[in-house]
């Protein structure tokens, strides 16, 4: 039996364990998956159990994406790329750091066939996620993306990276094709973002990272 982690702080949110389970006996894999949360001085040790196999794998959820890479012994080109981990396996006896934050981004919005409609983005949040999705929306082809943080350093930090993104103070709304929610705000029934919806255009996406609650 393998045994999965998601890991994350907070992680009560995550519905990781009913997904992955559920696909594990829809095709007769033996496998366990649950869920973990940890403290950043417990980072190191996780990683460990993964090197001494008593851990087949583990997801990455906020806010370790980054924080972890300093225990990884392997970055895909990916995980390189975005600077930010979700998914850590071994192979051949090292730790593998993996990023599949951009695909799946990328491919949601490709094979809804939303991506012809985006030529202007805006994101909210410079999280662990955030460069995976600046990466997603340029592989679409999309060069205007506009980014808007309540920590305006972090996203001034995000734009030292890439160069091209605009910044936006947070609590401003401008006109965009797709609105990103990147941030943990969703997670609790009381949290509210503040956008101004007499700016924003008929027809614009929204798309929120954050899955639970359902809506």
């Amino acid at each position: 039996m393998k045994n999965y982690l998601v890991i994350g702080n907070p992680i009560e949110h995550s519905i990781s364990p009913k997904i992955h389970n559920y696909w594990f006996k829809a095709n007769g894999i033996k496998a366990n998956y649950n869920k973990e949360k940890l403290s950043e001085n417990q980072l190191e040790e996780i990683i460990n159990k993964i090197r001494d196999k008593n851990i087949d794998g583990i997801n990455i959820t906020v806010p370790f994406k980054e924080k972890i890479i300093p225990f990884i012994d392997k970055l895909s080109s990916e995980a390189e790329e975005a600077k930010s981990v979700n998914t850590i396996y071994l192979k051949e006896n090292k730790v593998i750091g993996h990023n599949t934050d951009i695909l799946g981004f990328y491919l949601s919005l490709k094979m809804n066939g939303l991506n012809s409609k985006i030529e202007k983005a805006l994101i909210l949040g410079s999280g662990g996620v955030t460069p995976s999705i600046i990466i997603g929306l340029r592989r679409l082809g999309v060069e205007n993306i506009t980014i808007s943080n309540r920590t305006k350093s972090k996203a001034i930090s995000l734009k030292e990276r890439f160069n091209f993104l605009n910044i936006l103070e947070w609590g401003e709304t401008i006109q965009a094709d797709v609105v990103i929610n990147s941030t943990s705000l969703g997670l609790n029934s009381n949290d509210n973002i503040f956008l101004d919806y007499n700016i924003i255009k008929p027809n614009t996406i929204f798309y929120d990272v954050i899955y639970n609650p359902k809506e």
